[in-house]
């Protein structure tokens, strides 16, 4: 590995440690302050959320509208991991919603640029099971 391999890869780890570190605290704007302003979001599913959120505040309303419509609790950090490409949390998540209680294994894949966290894909373990827990 290059030095400007390992270099890309420490940000990158850095980006999703502080993130990790804010999601496990609760601490909303510190959380926030994670997100690159060209921050995209990308959905998969069969669900009202699935597609790409453009822009650090449709990425910011699309995440609320998801935790206000499941309850989204979560319940651990995983793993975190880093390459010198992408960063990557694996994150387990209870969802609440209409008296029904699921939980589920996300992977977030990340790309990191000024040392924030520039892009996002959601990659559930059980899309069929978030995809049907979101139309309930």
């Amino acid at each position: 590995m290059t030095a400007s391999h390992a270099d890309a890869q420490a940000t990158n780890l850095e980006a999703v440690q502080r993130y990790a570190a804010a999601w496990q605290s609760g601490d909303r704007a510190a959380l926030a302050d994670c997100y690159h302003d060209d921050f995209t979001l990308h959905y998969f599913g069969d669900n009202a959320f699935a597609g790409d959120h453009v822009g650090k505040q449709a990425a910011l309303t699309t995440l609320a509208k998801f935790s206000a419509l499941t309850n989204r609790k979560l319940l651990s950090i995983v793993d975190v991991m880093a390459g010198p490409a992408r960063a990557t949390i694996i994150a387990r998540e209870s969802f609440e919603r209409g008296g029904q209680r699921a939980e589920f294994e996300r992977v977030l894949v990340y790309t990191v640029r000024d040392g924030k966290l520039h892009e996002c894909w959601v990659l559930d373990g059980d899309r069929a099971g978030v995809d049907r827990f979101l139309a309930a």
